[in-house]
């Protein structure tokens, strides 16, 4: 199992928390659980990158975000910068994960 990682007293879980905790919930192997989650991730990653919105029931929805290019300034030195344009991911999160932490 991961060490954990404290982070201001809080607990980090990791992607082999994660594939040990599907593991055990599903009763699938390690192996087996960690190709569905690469898998899972694989095709949130493609959605997102073909330009969809990914909705997952109980969890929320995963988009693409187009920042605008702008000015920003070297906090060091207060010269310009420019910021190019990117396209950020986001997620918000849905009702029921909302609800289960509230």
């Amino acid at each position: 199992m991961a060490k954990d990682i404290e982070s201001k007293n809080k607990k980090v879980t990791n992607k082999g928390d994660l594939v040990s905790s599907v593991a055990t919930l599903s009763g699938l192997s390690k192996a087996d659980a960690m190709r569905a989650l690469d898998g899972m991730f694989d095709s949130i990653k493609k959605g997102l990158k073909d330009g969809d919105d990914v909705r997952i029931q109980g969890l929320g929805i995963f988009s693409v975000k187009e920042r605008e290019a702008g000015i920003g300034r070297n906090p060091r030195t207060g010269e310009p910068l420019k910021i190019k344009a990117a396209k950020l991911p986001k997620f918000r999160a849905g009702k029921t994960l909302k609800d289960a932490i509230a």
